[in-house]
């Protein structure tokens, strides 16, 4: 099929011209002279080989041929308004989309509470948690698929992307009450050596005890997953093995003293946060005040 002349002003013409009722009452819509519309008409004629509307009809009544292409402009006008609305929006920061990936289970603890923050006072951006874990978050961002990835550490620099630092936190080693590690004040990497490592099933490296504790003093223990931090956790109160947790997600249990926790070193384990933006979006109001608003909740 040759390629469509179908333009927006032409869209515009045969909605004028059902809105008007005559040439004369559109072309002063449209501001435009009666030849201009007539030569518009007639050039989309010849292409479809069809008349667009009855001649010598007071309204104008359009041909079946014509109200199909004035569905048409009804459809397209109709979204075209109102994306360019929302792009206006978008440009002065009051509106926009914010897809959200993480690459960690227990980052749900703090970033669920400051969605709903967020909502209150971005109550026109649509925020949405892209389901599932990833492990290449900021892969994601690079594709276009998200606009916020939260990130283990920071990433070397990649084109496109900001990173922005989110917040520290001590990951302890988790353990029964009736473990024989707690009477230490903290743990070695050793002391991983005869015991079952419980966490999350995804890779060494996306574990931070491994990769910042145990893989530099080359120790690799046996391994046990489970899906669910309670999961883990029944499993570490029953004796089955040693979990290493972020504190925040720990600590209610902790408090009732149903796990007991300990530092990973004499100085503990600090781990950092980091959300990968889109540069495009980066300095946008909302987004900002995402971020802040992880921090502050999270802190």
């Amino acid at each position: 099929m040759p390629q469509s002349p179908l333009e927006i002003r032409h869209l515009q013409t045969l909605l004028a011209l059902a809105e008007g009722g005559t040439l004369a009452k559109a072309a002063d819509r449209l501001f435009v002279t009666q030849s201009a519309l007539s030569h518009q008409l007639k050039l989309l004629e010849r292409h479809y080989g069809v008349s667009l509307f009855e001649r010598n009809t007071k309204p104008l009544r359009f041909t079946q041929g014509g109200t199909r292409l004035l569905n048409l402009a009804r459809e397209v006008l109709t979204m075209t308004a109102d994306a360019e609305r929302e792009i206006a929006q978008w440009v002065s920061g009051r509106t926009g989309e914010l897809r959200v990936a993480v690459e960690c289970h227990t980052c749900f603890d703090w970033l669920m509470p400051a969605m709903d923050e967020f909502r209150e006072h971005w109550p026109e951006v649509e925020l949405d948690l892209i389901s599932g874990f990833h492990t290449e978050a900021i892969a994601l961002v690079e594709q276009g698929l998200a606009d916020f990835a939260v990130i283990h550490d920071k990433p070397p620099r990649r084109a496109g992307i900001a990173t922005e630092h989110l917040f520290s936190y001590e990951t302890l080693a988790i353990m029964s009450p009736k473990h024989r590690y707690t009477e230490k004040a903290y743990l070695q990497p050793k002391d991983f050596v005869s015991e079952v490592l419980i966490s999350y099933p995804v890779d060494d490296e996306m574990l931070d005890v491994v990769r910042h504790f145990l893989a530099p003093k080359g120790i690799r223990p046996k391994r046990r997953n489970a899906e669910l931090t309670v999961a883990i956790l029944q499993l570490v109160a029953s004796g089955r093995g040693i979990a290493a947790l972020p504190e925040w997600s720990v600590k209610p249990y902790l408090d009732r003293g149903y796990v007991v926790g300990k530092p990973l070193g004499a100085k503990g384990l600090r781990c950092e946060l980091h959300a990968a933006i889109p540069e495009s979006l980066a300095a946008k109001p909302f987004m900002r005040d995402f971020v802040e608003k992880v921090r502050e909740v999270s802190l």
